[in-house]
């Protein structure tokens, strides 16, 4: 695929979500620039996940506005992907899974049979091929999820919770893919709740709490001095919600 120009810096100015007059997410404000890992943080129902998908287009606010400020930025639904907790796996094998992706962009068959197979090696995914995707491990459908996504070269890859409930080796091989793509250029913003997990990723961190953003700025000025109650509550633990 060849380079496009990035749709980077993304600018949040004031975003509101509610439903049926509840709202979800007041007045939350921010930039993003190219380059780093993103973790967003926060206890359950603070808004993390409805972040994510309101900065991936899947949503739009009850107020406010996401700008993709780049000058790209009139193209970025194709330049940016998205993760789910609980990926999506479509009745088809492990390398049909990434195939259909590229087809749907356009890609002639040789140039995907190319890009799928070196999907599926930074994977490790190779050996599984020919195998339905809906028959692999918790594990192996979210490194199928992530390469797939990469596989398109987006410029900035979010992620929802991609290791929750899954085993210690299944988490480190899905970090040494997000650590790769980060080093090859791609953007990281990811939600997790392992906190050990945020101090091994995180270059800065969002904080949210009900809703609201606490907190963002460089990850070791958060974890070592974090300047709100809320987030010092949060890392010690005892934040009541």
């Amino acid at each position: 695929m060849s380079p496009m120009p990035p749709i980077l810096p993304l600018r949040v100015d004031g975003l509101c979500y509610a439903v049926h007059g509840k709202p979800l997410l007041s007045d939350i404000s921010f930039a993003i620039g190219d380059g780093g890992c993103t973790v967003i943080l926060g206890p359950n129902g603070a808004g993390k996940s409805l972040l994510l998908r309101l900065c991936h287009g899947l949503l739009r606010p009850s107020a406010g506005q996401v700008a993709w400020e780049g000058p790209g930025g009139h193209d970025a639904a194709m330049r940016q992907a998205m993760v789910f907790q609980h990926p999506i796996m479509l009745r088809r094998s492990v390398a049909a899974n990434v195939d259909i992706a590229l087809k749907v962009r356009g890609l002639a068959a040789r140039l995907r049979s190319i890009i799928v197979a070196e999907a599926l090696d930074r994977g490790g995914l190779t050996a599984l091929a020919r195998q339905p995707a809906r028959l692999l491990s918790g594990g192996e459908q979210q490194r199928l999820a992530i390469v797939r996504a990469l596989a398109l070269a987006p410029q900035i890859l979010f992620l929802d919770e991609p290791t929750a409930n899954l085993d210690p080796g299944s988490v480190r091989q899905i970090e040494e893919l997000v650590v790769k793509a980060q080093s090859k250029g791609t953007r990281i913003v990811m939600s997790t709740h392992d906190m050990a997990q945020a101090r091994r990723l995180a270059d800065e961190v969002m904080f949210l709490n009900r809703g609201r953003l606490i907190e963002y700025g460089p990850a070791e000025e958060f974890f070592n001095a974090p300047r709100s109650a809320e987030a010092q509550a949060f890392l010690r633990g005892d934040l009541h919600w």
